[in-house]
């Protein structure tokens, strides 16, 4: 009766209490968008349900069904951040590509770089040349180059179309690219594991979606089967793209990096 008389007695609703209940809708609503067809979803309705029964068996007096839970609740959550390492990694990530941190890091467009990477994207899409071409922007992907063949080469339409060759050795990977220069090829990409991938979509569209799920990266894929040009940003994939398109969203995506020469001899490796 106490704490009823006393909620009743609160002050009115300020603005700073509308405020805590907007930030709080806020964080709830990007945490349900990036749980969205994952398996972190089965764990938060799994997590949802013992919470539920925790409260009922306080209700209900259930003592051992309340000890049994308080005791099991630490392990569960060291449990759940091993389990879902990747999705929490994943969040992170997303939290710190937020529109506030890109305005902050105001980067800009680089010509040069984009009029190779669409005339390599042309060519191979023109001869059905399976491709995948991944672009670093803020996070990097030293992980990935240490797992791929080393080149540190400067960026050119020409050795992307030779690298892509079906008889060349490192034909069978991603290329990475660092600013202006070629990093690595051969380069093994996680592939998504999101349920909700369409079906039409192949090893190499998967692994462009795995990549930009867990990081900031661009990857242009080209396709084996029909030759299209496709996009992956930020985990979703945009289809069908012409030379101009592509152009367009890359000017808009690839950022602006000095020639490795200024960033000195550890630059491709930044």
């Amino acid at each position: 009766m106490d704490t009823l008389t006393s909620m009743l007695q609160r002050s009115p609703v300020g603005l700073t209490d509308v405020l805590d209940i907007l930030i709080a809708a806020a964080a709830i609503y990007e945490l349900l968008k990036l749980m969205r067809g994952t398996r972190a979803m089965q764990m938060g309705v799994g997590i949802a349900l013992i919470v539920g029964i925790f409260y009922l068996s306080q209700w209900w007096r259930l003592d051992t069904v309340n000890w049994l839970i308080r005791n099991v609740a630490g392990y569960v959550v060291f449990a759940a951040i091993v389990l879902f390492q990747s999705e929490i990694r994943r969040a992170l990530a997303h939290l710190g590509r937020a529109r506030f941190f890109r305005f902050l890091s105001r980067t800009e467009s680089n010509d040069e770089i984009v009029e190779e990477l669409v005339a390599a994207a042309t060519m191979l899409a023109s001869t059905k040349t399976g491709a995948i071409i991944a672009v670093e922007r803020d996070t990097g992907l030293r992980n990935y180059i240490e797992g791929g063949i080393p080149l540190d080469a400067t960026l050119t339409s020409d050795l992307l179309v030779c690298v892509f060759q079906p008889r060349s050795p490192l034909h069978d990977g991603a290329v990475i690219i660092q600013g202006d220069r070629v990093a690595a090829a051969a380069c093994f990409l996680p592939l998504s594991v999101n349920p909700a991938i369409s079906r039409d979509f192949g090893t190499r569209h998967r692994a462009a979606i795995g990549l930009t799920e867990d990081v900031d990266a661009v990857a242009i894929v080209v396709s084996e089967e029909t030759g299209r040009i496709a996009l992956a940003i930020d985990g979703q994939v945009e289809r069908g793209l012409d030379a101009d398109r592509l152009r367009t969203r890359l000017k808009a995506l690839v950022p602006l990096r000095k020639p490795a020469s200024e960033r000195g001899a550890t630059g491709t490796f930044d």
